[in-house]
C-alpha cells in the first residue's frame, strides 16, 4: 500500500483517510490519500503563485531539462509504476506499460521543446524597427483529470504548462492516486523547483470547485464527464479566466459493403472493448450497411466471445475490472435497458466481482439510449445504415463530436468521409482509440471547448498568451 499526501510547496503534506482498493482484488488496497479542503487548495495555489515567477525566469532549456530528467527516471521506474497503475485502474499490465511510455514520451517531447521554445521575427512598416512576439505564461494554472488514464492525460497537460513557465496546481481522479504520485516523483527527483507542482487529493465537489473559482488560478484544463465541464465552463467564464474542457464521447464506426467483415470486426473490437472501453474515443455505436450486416456482427461477437476477462496482472487478461461499482452498475444499466426495449445481446455473461464482459448489442436503433449517450463500458451497439450518406448523416447527429471512423476499401469514401465526419479525429480503417502524442486532440460539440487543442505542439496555446514587441534601433 502506498500512503499518499498532498503536495504543497515541494513538501508532502496531510492526514491520509480514504483507501483505494484494486478493483480486481477488494482485498489489495493500493493507496490511502486526504480528503482535503478548501483550505489545501488556498495553500497550494499562493504556493504556486510564489513559485511560478522564479520557474518562467529560468530558460527554456533550463525547464526542458528538468522534463527529460523527470522522463529518464519515469522510465527507470516503467515496470513498478505499470504495475501501481493495474492495481489502482485495473487496465491490462501491458496497456498499463503503454501508458507510463506514453507519459514518459511527453516529457521527452515537451521537454526537448525548450530548444525549439521562440515566438517569431515580423516585418514592420516602420523604419529602423525589428517587430517580434513572445509567448508569455499564464500563471498558475489549475489541471483536473480523469481516472481512465491516470499517468497520461495528467502528462500531457502538466508539460506544455511547465515548459511554458507556468506552475500547476493538479487535482487527480480520486480513484487513481497512485500513478500521479510516481508521475510528480519523477519530477521532484528531477529538480522540479518546490511549489511549481502542487497537487491536492480530494472529491471534485471540494477539491475541484475550489481550484476553477480561485481568483489566482488563470486557466483551467479539465478532462471528464460533459455535465461535469460545463459546470467548470460556466464557473470559469464568470470570473473571466480561460478554460479548456476535453469531455464525453459518443463514438462511431461506419462499415461499408466494401470493406472485409472480420477486418472490421477486428478493429471495431479494439477500439471497443480495449481499456475495458473507459476511453473518451472507445468505439460506442457502428453503423453497418445491409451487405455486409450479418457477416460483420457475427464477427465482432466472435471477437467479443474471444477476450478474456480478469485480473490485469494476468498476462493472458484481455480486458481488466471495470474501475468501480458505479461504473460497472451502469454498465449493467444500460445493457438492461437495451435487451428490454428488445435488441439483441450478444455475449456479456454474467461475471463475479467487478468484471464485465464485452457486449454486442445488435438491432438497436438510432435515436435510443444505447446508441446516443455515453456508457464508458466494452459495450458496442449496431445500428443498420441504408447506405453510405444514411450513416454519415447517423455518424454526424449527436451533440458530441471527439473520434469517428470508417472502414472502406474505397478511396473517394474515405477522403469524403474525412472531410464531412463532424469529429476533431478521424480514422480511416483503424481503431478510433489510440493517438499520436505529436498531434493535436480534441472534439467539437458537447465533447470539447474545441477551442485550444492538447497533445502535439499547439498544446502550449493553451497555457500561454502572445506579446508583440516593437524593437526600434535608430
Amino acid at each position: 500500500m502506498t500512503t499518499i499526501q498532498n503536495l504543497i510547496g515541494g513538501e508532502r503534506v496531510g492526514d491520509p483517510d480514504i483507501e483505494r482498493r484494486n478493483p480486481a482484488d477488494p482485498s489489495d488496497v493500493v493507496a490511502r490519500t486526504p480528503a482535503s479542503s478548501v483550505t489545501d487548495v488556498t495553500a497550494a495555489v499562493e504556493s504556486a503563485a510564489h513559485a511560478q515567477m522564479r520557474w518562467a525566469a529560468m530558460t527554456p532549456v533550463a525547464r526542458g531539462a528538468v522534463l527529460l530528467d523527470a522522463a529518464d527516471l519515469l522510465r527507470q521506474r516503467h515496470e513498478a509504476v505499470a504495475t501501481d497503475l493495474t492495481r489502482e485502474e485495473g487496465k491490462t499490465l501491458a496497456e498499463a506499460r503503454g501508458e507510463v511510455r506514453r507519459a514518459i514520451d511527453v516529457l521527452r517531447f515537451f521537454g526537448a521543446g525548450g530548444w525549439r521554445a521562440t515566438g517569431e521575427v515580423l516585418p514592420s512598416a516602420f523604419p529602423s524597427t525589428t517587430v517580434y512576439t513572445r509567448a508569455e505564461p499564464l500563471g498558475v494554472v489549475g489541471l483536473i483529470t480523469p481516472w481512465n488514464f491516470p499517468i497520461a492525460i495528467p502528462a500531457w497537460k502538466m508539460a506544455p504548462a511547465l515548459i511554458s513557465g507556468n506552475a500547476v496546481v493538479l487535482k487527480p481522479a480520486e480513484l487513481t492516486p497512485v500513478s500521479v504520485y510516481h508521475l510528480t516523483q519523477a519530477l521532484l527527483d528531477a529538480g522540479l523547483p518546490p511549489g511549481v507542482l502542487n497537487v491536492v487529493h480530494g472529491s471534485g465537489r471540494i477539491v475541484g470547485d475550489a481550484l476553477v473559482r480561485h481568483p489566482d488560478v488563470a486557466a483551467v484544463s479539465f478532462t471528464g464527464s460533459t455535465a461535469v465541464g460545463n459546470r467548470i465552463r460556466a464557473a470559469v467564464n464568470d470570473r473571466h479566466a480561460r478554460v479548456q474542457l476535453e469531455m464525453g464521447g459518443k463514438n462511431a464506426y461506419l462499415i461499408l459493403d466494401d470493406a472485409d467483415p472480420e477486418r472490421a470486426a477486428a478493429i471495431v473490437a479494439a477500439g471497443g472493448f480495449g481499456l475495458t472501453g473507459q476511453a473518451c474515443t472507445a468505439t460506442s455505436r457502428v453503423y453497418v450497411t445491409p451487405g455486409v450486416r450479418d457477416a460483420f456482427v457475427k464477427a465482432l461477437r466472435e471477437q467479443a466471445g474471444a477476450q478474456r476477462v480478469g485480473n490485469g496482472l494476468d498476462p493472458d487478461t484481455t480486458i481488466g475490472p471495470v474501475v468501480s461499482a458505479a461504473q460497472l452498475e451502469q454498465d449493467r444499466a444500460a445493457v438492461a435497458e437495451a435487451g428490454a426495449a428488445g435488441f439483441d445481446i450478444g455475449c456479456g455473461t454474467e461475471l463475479p466481482s467487478q468484471f464485465f464482459a464485452p457486449v454486442v448489442v445488435s438491432n438497436a436503433v438510432h435515436d435510443s439510449r444505447i446508441a446516443r449517450e455515453e456508457i464508458f463500458g466494452p459495450i458496442v451497439a449496431v445500428v443498420d445504415a441504408e447506405d453510405y450518406e444514411d450513416g454519415l448523416t447517423k455518424v454526424n447527429d449527436s451533440p458530441y463530436g471527439l473520434t469517428a471512423g470508417i472502414c472502406t476499401e474505397s478511396l473517394s469514401a474515405a477522403h469524403d468521409f474525412a472531410a464531412r465526419a463532424r469529429a476533431g479525429v478521424v480514422k480511416v480503417n483503424r481503431p478510433t482509440t489510440g493517438l499520436d502524442l505529436n498531434v493535436p486532440f480534441g472534439g467539437i460539440g458537447e465533447s470539447s471547448t474545441n477551442t485550444f487543442r492538447e497533445q502535439g505542439a499547439r498544446a502550449v496555446d493553451f497555457y500561454t498568451w502572445p506579446k508583440s514587441v516593437y524593437m526600434g534601433h535608430a
